[in-house]
């Protein structure tokens, strides 16, 4: 019997297993353990569980495998592009994975799911421009009490999530990166939206960033890791956020005099530096207002003459919140 042969019966008759239990069972290499893994798990037989230190390895189970030979390959490298979901494991999942995964917790057709979502995605691609960002600023400028308008353009990433579907990609990376506050995705993040950026600040003619600084007390800060991943060699603009008694985050208030109230009044312009266009960068965008209200602040203290802001996600509809974030 061969010893990957070995290592996949282990795995049926004991699972789920370490690295460390196949090599106490069978009395081989760590080394050679990894190999035949990954040789077993590229052959869609096992899946890993859990993350480094603690990883472990199970047999995929029957009623998880499909037939893939229906689905093409146009579809399989859509799926790769735009879904993305974690387990209830927490294991992140992307592609035909993610999707298979999706259709059997919810007892659905694989192919038939497929279609209705690559229609539903391509509908809201229709928003992107030639740049590869959604223009907001429409948007913003309809919303009914946003008052003064001080964001020259407004542009997002990606819509945080679609109908039926949910989060989009870049939507779920952002949700279970800040809740987390997970190093690993905010990197994933900061490669997938990086070149974007560069592009948008080599169009617009940037000279200047500002970082939307966070209201949530968090260990690990995601626009403070979005800064240190992107190395965006620009001067970048000092704003403070004034700690009041008791913090008041945007997503907290759901009405939009509050929201914008509350962004006129905590963030605090500390440069005396003047700029011709400074790019705000931010997480997530809802009504906008923070976004604008230190655009209003930029101009009024003559620290920029004209202000783009960009958001790695933001909602589709008018006034909304999105309060996961």
């Amino acid at each position: 019997m061969k010893t990957k042969e070995k290592v996949f019966r282990l795995l049926c008759s004991k699972g789920p297993l370490s690295v460390n239990d196949i090599v106490g069972q069978l009395k081989i290499s760590r080394q050679y353990v990894h190999r035949l893994l990954l040789e077993i798990e590229d052959a869609g037989l096992i899946k890993k569980l859990g993350s480094s230190p603690h990883v472990f390895y199970s047999v995929i189970e029957a009623k998880e495998k499909s037939n893939d030979s229906q689905i093409s390959h146009d579809d399989e490298q859509f799926l790769a592009k735009y879904f993305f979901l974690v387990d209830a494991l927490g294991n992140p999942l992307s592609g035909l994975k993610a999707m298979k995964y999706w259709c059997e917790r919810q007892n659905l057709p694989l192919d038939k799911t497929i279609k209705e979502f690559k229609e539903t995605r391509e509908k809201y691609l229709g928003y992107f421009n030639v740049d590869g960002l959604i223009n907001g600023t429409s948007k913003l400028v309809n919303t009914k009490g946003i008052g003064q308008i001080g964001v020259d353009n407004l542009f997002y990433l990606d819509f945080y999530a679609i109908e039926r579907f949910g989060k989009t990609r870049l939507g779920a990376l952002m949700h279970y990166a800040k809740q987390g506050q997970n190093k690993k995705l905010m990197k994933v993040i900061a490669d997938e939206i990086r070149q974007r950026i560069i592009n948008t600040i080599n169009s617009e003619k940037i000279d200047a960033v500002l970082f939307v600084p966070p209201s949530i007390l968090r260990k690990t800060q995601i626009m403070d890791m979005l800064k240190s991943y992107l190395k965006i060699d620009l001067a970048e603009v000092s704003i403070t956020k004034i700690k009041t008694q008791i913090v008041v985050p945007q997503k907290a208030l759901s009405k939009l005099f509050e929201r914008v109230e509350n962004a006129r009044n905590t963030f605090l312009i500390r440069d005396n530096r003047q700029f011709e266009h400074v790019l705000i960068i931010d997480d997530a965008v809802g009504s906008g207002a923070t976004i604008n209200e230190i655009a209003l602040k930029l101009k009024k203290y003559n620290v920029a003459k004209k202000v783009t802001g960009i958001a790695v996600c933001g909602s589709f509809k008018g006034f909304d919140v999105i309060s996961e974030l």
